[in-house]
């Protein structure tokens, strides 16, 4: 049987998420896959994210391999995607969710509250907008301040800056450590209720030509219709705000992956990168049925956002 090749980037991480798609789509198709690593401009640049388009940067090298044949589908991390989806490509599936929440791994196993009443500046490692609005915020409701550092580079290299006494703490996305084994690293989970992660963090994205309808077809074995229907909201909520993937917007619905979800709460927030202003609603109401349900609950509280002032705090807007 011909091998489905798997369009991936060549990040330790990128390659542990696609491997294990992998293994699931050989489980569904009987087909083998084989990974056809690809490099894209984010992973080259070693400007700031927000500097060169934002987290799109790594996409767009997989999509023009897909679209030119040269992989049959594709694995991203769902915060990556742009918003807009190309009528040319399809999201095949949506698999369930890990765990969106963002972590921070501290010297001396500290958590931040500790870190942040410690004395001194603390200096805490993010190449996120989103995250240095949120952390700056919750620094100020302690009554204390931080310094936020903007680094890049793959979970080696971020560790190692707290490894090495450079910085005092990072915050990496909880999902990633766990795909690489490396959740031991963790000194503390941040409650999404003071760090609300990206929209779509956690969750997978499997893309592939929207005209290889087979293919889309059992790709979308491995679609989760709770997950699909979460970060629906999620990415409809930043794409309503008009921000980019780089923007300093923070946004997830909270809906049980269990058989008896009745409600959804989506939270969102956007800051300035200094803390001093955020912006944060959440709205509660029943789980939608459909992904236009949800996309319709995302604009809702966009504009409830926009109303507050939110949309002079995103710094970049697209345009």
């Amino acid at each position: 049987m011909k091998a489905l090749r798997l369009g991936t980037r060549r990040s330790l991480l990128a390659m542990a998420q696609s491997r294990g798609v992998a293994e699931q789509v050989t489980r569904l198709t009987g087909r083998p896959v084989e990974l056809v690593e690809i490099t894209t401009y984010g992973d080259v640049s070693r400007e700031a994210l927000a500097q060169i388009g934002g987290t799109g940067v790594f996409v767009s090298a997989l999509r023009d391999a897909l679209l030119a044949g040269e992989v049959d589908f594709a694995v991203h991390s769902l915060k990556d995607l742009p918003t807009s989806q190309p009528d040319t490509l399809a999201l095949a599936a949506v698999p369930r969710r890990a765990d969106p929440r963002d972590a921070l791994v501290a010297r001396d196993g500290l958590t931040f509250e500790r870190l942040a009443v410690a004395g001194g500046r603390a200096r805490v490692g993010t190449g996120s907008p989103r995250r240095m609005a949120q952390l700056n915020a919750w620094a100020r409701a302690l009554g204390c301040e931080i310094e936020t550092v903007p680094i890049r580079g793959n979970v080696d290299t971020r560790i190692g800056y707290v490894r090495s006494g450079e910085l005092d703490a990072v915050v990496l996305a909880s999902a990633g450590l766990h795909r690489l084994g490396r959740q031991g690293e963790i000194t503390e989970l941040l409650a999404p209720d003071l760090m609300l992660p990206a929209p779509g963090q956690g969750a997978l994205a499997i893309e592939c030509a929207a005209s290889n309808a087979d293919l889309a077809a059992a790709l979308g074995g491995l679609d989760d219709p709770h997950t699909r229907v979460a970060v629906t909201a999620e990415r409809t909520l930043l794409a309503a705000l008009e921000a980019g993937c780089s923007a300093p917007v923070g946004a997830l619905a909270d809906l049980s992956a269990e058989r008896d979800v009745t409600e959804m709460r989506l939270c969102g927030a956007v800051g300035t990168t200094d803390g001093s202003t955020l912006v944060q609603l959440s709205t509660t109401g029943p789980a939608p049925g459909s992904a236009d349900e949800a996309a319709a609950i995302g604009r809702e509280l966009a504009e409830e956002m926009l109303a507050k002032g939110a949309a002079g705090l995103m710094g970049e807007r697209a345009h």
